[in-house]
């Protein structure tokens, strides 16, 4: 390991410099000759569609990956990184896009993992189980340091990750999408952590798909596409158009609401449907909702973190119970059906979490795409591979995922990509009526687009689509109908030319003039 430095950058100053740096998979060039710095004191937002070559950058200024060739400087001087330890043992560290929490561990185990304190008698739990009482009231997060990670809600798990980050002192830290299952309120709070940070002289690396939210915090802008940066800039010299053309090439949008064609009957009936708080106390986290959905409409539910919104739809796709209320498919009353008898019918859930509820990480892309719908290729004790193989390679073409093929490791894919495979999954049952939570978590502009660009074709071909989201800019974009929950009810509902103050006012959120 190289000597400590013998000095302290001033703030603003080069702390960590990466020159020429090439990665190479084989004949794929994920990145082409990339020149970045990190600044001391200052918030470095890196830009870019998923696959751009964003996480294989910083797994290389981490010690996950080593680059094919380049040179990384510290302080001024030629430093290599032989792993992630190594890594961290110089003061960088990185939050993961995907979670990488042991979920039957404690929220003190997964904080002090690796890296446990040791006192006079052995591993010290208690000085172990104080310091992450302190990280989450800076975070201010109600957690105990017992609870297990499991038992968390997905954006409470998010919070975990970064305070585990935040418990190494680093002097640089990398943060790769650390917002995207965080509350509105929970982003505040991060923002206000990570200004601390800066003040303090820690240099932090941030990158986000929520652009205009990247926007608040960023101090200098770096837009990577294609493996190459194509351009940089300061916070005060750049706005979201800058962002955007230089990440795609061109101005775009998620699109607007198809038409040209009538919508059909009562796809979706959610009668007065009441569901309980799974935690055990007597609230309802949905009381006595009303909704229809026709058959190619698009329907967003918008809210803010705790509105019920997940909730609802796992209730209706079968993952949570009804306490009160039916359930309608087509009229028939599916309250008291399986998931798997829900999906048979024409009813099928996209989770928010899709690592851990909607691929299966050992399988390959194909093997992903036809699981759930393997019974229709099964002939008695058979199973027709080729019948199988025509479904996924037709998949893969109409949701457009980016893979090297069928057989490719279903991690190999950008999220963006994994998005399109959950959603391809669902769309090989022939469906009568996709939910949605939170579709674009955790994938850039692009990939956005092209996801509600495919819900629209199917919509217009009279799927009933529902999707929630956190994101405003979404609910403008592609539904028919927006509906806006608060408190496990409907607080509004507005047609496809309401505002972006009238949807945040009807949820309960402040909104900034």
């Amino acid at each position: 390991m190289n000597a400590a430095p013998q000095f302290e950058p001033a703030a603003g100053d080069t702390v960590l410099a990466a020159r020429n740096i090439v990665k190479s998979y084989g004949g794929t060039h994920a990145l082409k000759g990339v020149n970045f710095d990190i600044r001391r004191g200052e918030v470095t937002t890196l830009f870019g569609e998923n696959g751009a070559g964003k996480s294989t950058l910083m797994k290389i200024l981490s010690g996950v990956e080593t680059p094919t060739s380049g040179s990384i400087e510290l302080d001024g001087r030629p430093v290599v990184f032989s792993s992630t330890v190594d890594a961290r043992d110089r003061g960088i560290s990185i939050i993961h896009q995907e979670l990488s929490l042991a979920p039957n561990l404690s929220v003190r185990d997964n904080i002090f993992m690796g890296r446990e304190l040791r006192g006079a008698t052995g591993l010290d739990f208690a000085e172990e189980a104080r310091q992450t009482r302190m990280l989450m009231v800076d975070l201010e997060e109600d957690i105990d340091p017992m609870t297990l990670v499991q038992d968390l809600r997905l954006g409470q798990q998010q919070i975990v990750e970064i305070a585990r980050a935040l418990s190494v002192d680093s002097r640089i830290l990398i943060m790769d999408e650390p917002t995207s299952a965080l509350s509105a309120t929970e982003v505040e709070v991060l923002f206000k952590v990570i200004r601390d940070l800066t003040a303090r002289g820690v240099s932090i690396v941030y990158i986000s798909h929520h652009l205009e939210e990247a926007l608040q915090i960023t101090d200098h802008a770096v837009v990577l596409r294609d493996g190459t940066i194509t351009a940089t800039g300061k916070a005060k010299n750049i706005d979201l158009e800058w962002i955007v053309r230089n990440m795609v090439g061109e101005n775009f949008d998620l699109g607007s609401p198809p038409t040209g064609y009538a919508f059909g009957d009562v796809a979706l009936s959610i009668d007065d449907v009441s569901i309980a708080d799974v935690s055990g106390s007597d609230r309802l986290v949905v009381d006595r909702l009303s909704l229809d959905v026709r058959a190619g409409e698009i329907v967003c539910i918008y809210g803010l973190m705790g509105a019920g919104r997940t909730e609802l739809l796992e209730c209706v796709a079968g993952r949570l119970p009804v306490t009160g209320g039916r359930v309608l498919l087509e009229g028939d009353d599916i309250s008291r059906l399986s998931i798997a008898e829900r999906i048979n019918r024409g009813l099928v859930l996209v989770p928010e979490d899709r690592q851990r509820d909607g691929l299966v990480q050992t399988m390959t892309v194909g093997a992903n795409l036809s699981l759930a719908s393997i019974g229709a290729f099964v002939k008695g004790m058979l199973l027709s591979r080729s019948q199988e193989r025509s479904l996924i390679d037709g998949t893969i073409r109409d949701v457009r995922v980016k893979t090297a093929g069928a057989g490719a490791p279903i991690g190999s894919l950008s999220g963006g990509n994994q998005q399109k495979v959950v959603i391809g999954k669902m769309l090989t049952t022939d469906p009568k009526v996709m939910l949605l939570d939170e579709p674009s978590r955790g994938i850039d502009v692009g990939a956005k687009a092209e996801v509600f660009r495919l819900l629209g074709e199917r919509a217009a071909q009279g799927l009933a689509v529902v999707f929630s989201t956190s994101e405003v800019a979404e609910c403008l974009g592609i539904a028919h109908r927006i509906i806006v929950m608060r408190r496990g009810r409907i607080s509004a509902q507005f047609g496809a030319d309401v505002t972006k103050e009238q949807i945040m006012a009807a949820s309960g959120e402040a909104v900034l003039v």
